[in-house]
């Protein structure tokens, strides 16, 4: 991870310090901001590989952040790891309902951090083991894992984040087959990583709404989990 940028977005001095120099010394470039407005304007500038967004920040917020963020092609794919001092399930689902990628709570262990920053920039940047190396295709629906983009048809690529395309990589890999709520945790956040099932429904709802139309791939099966509607054609990567 030597020299990749990490955006750290922290009101807190003395925690942002120190995430400075945890983050230095595992060879990143670190940029700082104190606050969500400088958060953003930081991110425009350096385009960081990842960003670690603190929740409650003065002015904007992490989570108008992280909409932004999210709403901006140049950086809609940075993994972002919302840190907060808050640890009601309401506000972490809210955080990754808006595109946050992790989270971890306060007080935050240097490192714990620095593992979920590993694990989010190798999913993201595919040094993880892939579910599947072929394209799927169902109909106009296509999800390339090289370009890490899903087309529908005609229309522009959808843009996901890099634990939602992971999440319907998993479900497109094994049409048919019912995917229960912690194995997609496991595949799609790593196993090990605390966080409730809930983050799941979160980000399938997420998915679905970016899919419009092509929503219904994604079935629930109530009491169990979600599978991806059996009968897709699968079609290998040129070489």
């Amino acid at each position: 991870m030597k020299g990749k940028k990490i955006l750290i977005v922290e009101d807190d001095p003395d925690l942002l310090e120190m995430l400075r120099l945890t983050f230095h010394a595992q060879g990143y470039q670190v940029i700082l901001a104190a606050d969500g407005e400088d958060g953003l304007k930081l991110a425009r500038r350096h385009g960081p590989d990842i960003m670690i967004l603190d929740l409650m920040l003065p002015g904007i917020d992490g989570l108008e952040v992280c909409r932004q963020i999210r709403a901006d092609p140049g950086l809609r794919s940075v993994p972002i790891l919302m840190l907060t001092a808050r640890s009601e399930e309401t506000d972490v689902v809210l955080g990754l309902g808006m595109g946050a990628d992790d989270y971890v709570t306060k007080p935050a262990r240097p490192r714990e951090l620095v593992a979920r920053v590993h694990s989010l920039l190798r999913r993201s940047q595919g040094k993880e083991p892939t579910v599947t190396n072929k394209v799927i295709a169902r109909g106009e629906l296509v999800i390339d894992p090289i370009r890490f983009e899903v087309r529908m048809g005609d229309a522009s690529a959808v843009r996901l984040t890099p634990t939602e395309f992971r999440l319907l990589q998993t479900l497109a890999g094994r049409p048919g087959r019912v995917f229960r709520r912690q194995e997609l945790l496991d595949h799609a956040v790593g196993a090990g990583v605390v966080v409730t099932e809930r983050t799941i429904d979160t980000h399938i709802k997420a998915v679905r709404q970016k899919l419009g139309e092509f929503s219904q791939v994604i079935e629930t099966v109530r009491g169990v989990g979600y599978c991806f509607r059996d009968g897709v054609e699968v079609v290998p990567l040129a070489e």
